[in-house]
């Protein structure tokens, strides 16, 4: 059974995609936006314009 498990999560790996942006997780964790993949640094400044 042991065997077969491993072989499983052997398989299920070759499918498994790398996280990309995984440094920006900090950043998501603190609350900070993001719009279309790029960090936003000062929403207001937009606005005005």
């Amino acid at each position: 059974m042991l065997s077969m498990i491993y072989k499983m999560g052997m398989s299920a790996e070759k499918s498994w995609k790398r996280l990309r942006g995984f440094r920006q997780l900090g950043k998501v964790i603190e609350g900070v936006k993001f719009r279309d993949g790029e960090e936003v640094i000062n929403e207001n400044s937009r606005e005005a314009a």
